[in-house]
């Protein structure tokens, strides 16, 4: 009896522990927070950011137009730090398709990621674009219709994104965009929106790993560009002081990291 107490006790001891060293983050909660016009609904919210002043940039899967499938789905909305609505951003601009990741720089420019056009666009902080990276298929094409999945996935182009995920800067200014679903891969431009290279690779599949698995890992660059099987890479690109690249796998809890040139280093 005393011998299965103590078996028992070594079993649980790593769920005690992890229960009680989970800090508890203390928060007020505010329904209703975000105040919108009688006229204006939100819809699916892909990505939320705060410039300087404390104003917030919603963006929404809102304002949807179009066919039940594959309908335009983009829309920026402003609010203040009181959460009063202020204005809408880019209202029927060419490049709204289906929103997925809004940032903001340090000099407050807001910059939105839009999957569905394959298109990123920088608003300075009066909302006018000022750069435009990535252009979508015209709806005049022959064919013209969303990008499909392929293993392995399709080899990258300089300049063009295949639903893209996410962007970041580093200290210099130089502009990286996580080109994830499609291209598997992270594309680097100078500060004025030249192009300087592309680094990253598709990863393995892992053994046992389902073939829906391996097609959703490393959906996630976590902080300092680092990236876990590289196979689409997703959100929250980041880089930290010291500067190396790795982006995290939530499908399998690795990550692989880069320098800033693209080679390969430890986490």
């Amino acid at each position: 009896m005393k011998t299965w107490a103590i078996v028992l006790l070594l079993l649980l001891s790593p769920v005690l522990y992890a229960q009680q060293s989970v800090p508890e983050i203390p928060f007020d909660s505010q329904p209703n927070f975000l105040k919108l016009p009688p006229d204006l609904h939100m819809g699916e919210a892909s990505g939320v950011a705060v410039n300087s002043k404390g104003h917030i940039f919603v963006y929404s899967r809102g304002n949807s137009t179009g066919p039940a499938y594959a309908a335009t789905a983009s829309q920026i909305l402003e609010f203040g730090p009181d959460g009063k609505y202020i204005r809408e951003i880019g209202k029927n601009l060419y490049a709204w398709s289906f929103a997925h990741t809004v940032r903001v720089d340090r000099e407050d420019n807001l910059w939105a990621v839009d999957k569905g056009s394959d298109m990123v666009i920088k608003f300075n902080p009066e909302g006018r674009v000022v750069m435009v990276f990535g252009r979508k298929k015209e709806a005049s094409d022959d064919g013209a219709e969303a990008w499909t999945r392929v293993n392995p996935p399709r080899p990258p182009v300089d300049g063009q994104f295949r639903q893209p995920t996410d962007v970041t800067w580093d200290p210099q200014g130089n502009i990286f965009i996580s080109d994830g679903y499609i291209n598997s891969r992270v594309a680097k431009f100078d500060k004025n929106g030249d192009w300087i290279k592309s680094f990253g690779v598709p990863g393995r599949t892992a053994p046992g790993r389902t073939q829906h698995a391996a097609q959703h890992r490393g959906r996630c660059q976590r902080q300092h560009l680092c990236g876990g099987s590289g196979q689409s890479p997703h959100s929250g690109v980041r880089f930290q002081r010291h500067l190396p690249a790795h982006d995290h796998d939530r499908c399998s809890g690795s990550r692989r990291c880069e320098t800033m040139d693209g080679r390969p280093t430890d986490s």
